[in-house]
């Protein structure tokens, strides 16, 4: 089956695509900042330099991305058509890095939070939504929890 794109096309998306400061990690900040939250950005002494790290509640914040995380059962997560086989290997290296950086995060008794792409869609389009996975992070900044993803 044929990718629905262009090679060029592909490539053009693929390269408009940022790994910090994306939109979805600039509105959950915004978020955090506004219910009082402080916390540093891109902190490098943490494992998997998190895209949020709040040293209050020693909690590694990463804002993933549904497509290039692999967030089972989202239908952000599909697998391209073409190059199927670049694709797999790209997507098995994130995994398994993901992997070593929460494993090492609990090493050293930090705590992991993960708030996926899809999540923060439907945070944008619900305030209801917004409202119970705000209370639902809030409840594990709080907790004992070593990991939790939303």
């Amino acid at each position: 089956m044929a990718d629905i794109v262009s090679e060029k096309k592909r490539s053009e998306n693929m390269a408009a695509i940022h790994s910090k400061n994306t939109k979805p990690e600039l509105y959950f900040r915004k978020l955090l900042f506004a219910d009082g939250y402080r916390y540093r950005v891109a902190e490098k002494s943490i494992p998997g330099h998190p895209d949020i790290f709040l040293r209050k509640y020693n909690t590694a914040v990463f804002v993933h991305g549904c497509f290039w995380h692999r967030h089972q059962g989202c239908k952000y997560s599909y697998t391209p058509k073409s190059h199927v086989d670049f694709w797999q290997k790209k997507f098995d290296s994130n995994i398994k890095r993901d992997t070593i950086v929460k494993k090492e995060l609990q090493h050293r008794g930090i705590k992991c939070l993960i708030i996926w792409e899809c999540t923060i869609e439907k945070m944008k389009r619900d305030e209801n939504i917004r409202k119970q996975v705000l209370e639902a992070i809030e409840q594990f900044f709080e907790s004992e929890e070593l990991e939790k993803e939303n």
